[in-house]
């Protein structure tokens, strides 16, 4: 584990390779830990301001993501299973003590994967969720168009033996029209991060919910054009001590759009749970 101008990094193995993962620190020594987990496309710095309410009362360890900021990308392609699995061992080699997780869109969805796993940290003890992902979207007639297109170009190589199925499919991904299908986080991406983003976003928690043993206080902005309200509804009735606020005047970015509700709510949550 090193330290350089205030932001930490440590040295973990998943999925079988060596991977580093960046983190700052902050609030009292011996206070009770909050991690927080920022979202898809988003870094550590993002996050501050939560950083800044929450490090008043709490030890707060900032996660920088793989692939994101000035976090290295993964050596192969992670789904959820690898993002919870970091999160775990980061938990068992930094956090000392009882944890919450702060976690902002697909940093909620890790969180909510997390808490469902059969052996989820001991010590974590609630979430606060600002529009967390994990939730199936009822797709657009965009997203349906695009998915068909995308059905029709994969036909002609799905029926080709072995590796030569493999590698048609491999060239299709790296065409222009192929890239053009996928959405703007997609378009952005390349190689390892794209693979990673995919697999991501495709994972979904619905099925696991109940399994889901501690408090969760839950955010959206009333604008969320990324989550909506069915979802976050569906996540509301799925686990068994759960709430939702809705956030007047707020996107998808709620925390920094209205911090004084999104502040006040945390801290009054965090002291009753």
């Amino acid at each position: 584990m090193t330290s350089t101008q205030g932001i930490r990094s440590i040295t973990m193995n998943v999925a079988g390779h060596a991977t580093v993962l960046q983190y700052t620190v902050a609030g009292p020594d011996n206070a009770e830990s909050v991690l927080v987990l920022h979202g898809w496309g988003s870094n550590a710095s993002v996050m501050e301001s939560v950083v800044r309410f929450l490090s008043k009362s709490f030890r707060v360890y900032n996660l920088e993501l793989p692939g994101h900021g000035n976090t290295p990308p993964p050596a192969v392609a992670w789904g959820l299973e690898e993002h919870a699995e970091a999160v775990r061992e980061f938990v068992r080699r930094t956090v000392a003590n009882k944890f919450s997780i702060f976690g902002h869109s697909n940093g909620g969805r890790i969180a909510l994967f997390l808490a469902s796993e059969m052996d989820a940290p001991a010590a974590l003890r609630s979430l606060i969720l600002v529009s967390p992902s994990g939730i199936r979207r009822k797709p657009s007639f965009k997203v349906v168009v695009r998915r068909t297109l995308a059905t029709l170009l994969k036909a002609p190589f799905q029926i080709l033996p072995g590796r030569a199925k493999e590698y048609g499919l491999d060239w299709l991904r790296h065409t222009l029209i192929w890239s053009l299908l996928g959405s703007s986080d997609y378009r952005s991406l390349h190689g390892v991060m794209r693979t990673t983003f995919v697999k991501t976003v495709n994972s979904y928690v619905e099925d696991r919910l109940s399994k889901i043993r501690i408090p969760v206080l839950m955010f959206r902005g009333e604008k969320d054009d990324a989550i909506t309200d069915d979802q976050m509804k569906i996540l509301e009735a799925g686990i068994d001590d759960a709430g939702l606020v809705t956030v007047e005047d707020a996107g998808h970015y709620a925390f920094l759009d209205r911090p004084d509700i999104v502040e006040s709510g945390t801290m009054l949550f965090l002291s009753g749970s």
